[in-house]
């Protein structure tokens, strides 16, 4: 998707908090120019065994196009905080730092980082806001949306889950990101219409009810659509779950060879019962091959349940509890400083440390199963079995290889490959008691040590 169908690119820089424009201009002035390392990374998964990196092609997007135009240099000289030279230095501002992220679709786990910025400390401090919004949002929306799935399919059944959830997120750009978040994650399709042009994501919908109601009779309704769209899937419970059934029935016969009708939508009442009814009436008749989708307030755990049921459904659409994340909303994301003019900074305050200087994640398999993952300095990294999951993605400025844009179905693909080497209890839906092993390594943990005792002594901290 063109950025600025997203993104206007002359208005880019002031997509950030207040506090990152007054640093940047204290910065300029005190002439800190050196460069900067921060790390983006989550802090804990909560109701989560796992998360879905996601976001970093817009992070990119932005970093690449950042620079401010007249109509921003503008905007800021009449807020009355900034300095007129300043102003003049932003006019030739651009991103000239390296980046290194692990890539879209890849299951990290809390203190990872995520993407990690290394650049002049203006610039870097500047990305702050735009790289936590954008990231934060789609790996919470497609670590959210691999749950459901998981629920959908754990029985090993090829289950379609649909992405219904666009009229009650949080603005057009969540519906939008949240659409290719999710897909990435393993939903099959989307009913947003702009996202499937965006992005490719194969879009799906038929009917609502206001069309069965605005016709004086629901047979007429059945018959009219599906002359219209032979192979759609009707909406049977506008008035009757049950007669709306024995219609499609009669539709069929009417239709005879010609029927192609692909299923039928239940999204009120008890649906485990009512598809379990559904699929007998169905069958009966000789519909074998007529899927039953259902829809209504719809969650994993609401999908595990009427699978454990036995409900007979062929795929789901899964809307607002999906697309609002609404069991958990936000993840605890962070942006911190680790290094600054070649030394290792650190935060000390209770429960929001983190960890200094430059690092790496290396996964290690056994048996082609993810066994731990351990967080090293990057001085470590390349003598440290396993897979490094950072890599670079931007140097000086400028996409790397590994950063230009990929394929979305390849990067689900991905995804999936990656999800399935984990353990079966991290890749359920209920809490696990063993969370999955990660630790940092003895090089790292004497680093922050060091650290922090240097930074307790200098900044005269007694805890």
């Amino acid at each position: 998707m063109p950025f600025t169908d997203q993104l206007r690119a002359d208005t880019a820089p002031l997509y950030t908090d207040l506090y990152q424009l007054t640093m940047l201009q204290a910065y300029w002035a005190e002439e800190m120019h050196a460069d900067a390392v921060f790390d983006l990374f989550v802090r804990r998964l909560k109701h989560r065994n796992v998360l879905l990196a996601c976001g970093l092609e817009q992070a990119l997007e932005y970093l690449e196009s950042l620079s401010f135009s007249d109509e921003a240099v503008a905007y800021l000289a009449d807020q009355g905080s900034f300095d007129d030279a300043f102003l003049e230095w932003l006019r030739d501002f651009s991103f000239t730092g390296d980046v290194y992220a692990v890539p879209e679709g890849t299951p990290v786990f809390p203190d990872e980082p995520i993407v990690e910025v290394v650049a002049p400390i203006g610039e870097a401090q500047l990305a702050e806001t735009y790289l936590l919004n954008q990231i934060t949002f789609q790996t919470g929306a497609a670590s959210k949306a691999l749950r459901v799935v998981q629920a959908a399919t754990a029985d090993g059944t090829d289950r379609l889950v649909a992405d219904f959830g666009m009229r009650r997120m949080h603005g057009t750009d969540a519906a939008m990101k949240g659409a290719r978040a999710m897909y990435i994650a393993g939903v099959g399709a989307t009913s947003n219409v702009a996202a499937g042009q965006a992005y490719g994501i194969p879009v799906t919908g038929t009917m609502a009810h206001s069309y069965v109601e605005a016709h004086d009779a629901e047979m007429d309704a059945f018959r009219n659509f599906t002359r219209q769209y032979p192979d759609t899937i009707l909406l049977v419970d506008t008035y009757d779950t049950m007669e709306g059934i024995e219609k499609v029935v009669e539709l069929s016969r009417e239709w005879g060879d010609d029927f192609q009708v692909r299923g039928v939508r239940l999204d009120s009442g008890d649906l485990a019962d009512l598809a379990r009814t559904a699929r007998e009436r169905l069958d009966a008749a000789g519909l074998e091959d007529v899927m039953i989708f259902a829809s209504s307030s719809l969650d994993e755990h609401r999908i595990a349940e009427l699978l454990d049921r036995g409900a007979p459904i062929d795929g789901f659409g899964v809307g607002t509890r999906m697309g609002t994340m609404a069991d958990q909303p936000y993840l605890d994301s962070a942006y911190k400083l680790s290094g600054y003019d070649g030394e290792p900074r650190m935060k000390l305050a209770t429960d929001k440390s983190n960890l200094p200087g430059r690092k790496q994640v290396i996964r290690r398999f056994e048996q082609g199963r993810a066994a731990e993952d351990i967080i090293c300095t990057a001085e470590e990294a390349p003598s440290t079995d396993g897979t490094p999951l950072l890599s670079l993605v931007m140097k000086n400025g400028t996409r790397t290889d590994t950063g230009r844009p990929c394929s979305l179905d390849d990067i689900r693909e991905d995804a999936a490959r990656q999800m399935s080497a984990f353990p079966e209890h991290i890749q359920r839906i209920e809490p696990s008691e063993m969370p999955y092993p990660v630790r940092i390594s003895e090089a790292l943990a004497d680093r922050r040590d060091r650290v922090r005792a240097f930074l307790r002594e200098k900044m005269n901290v007694s805890t």
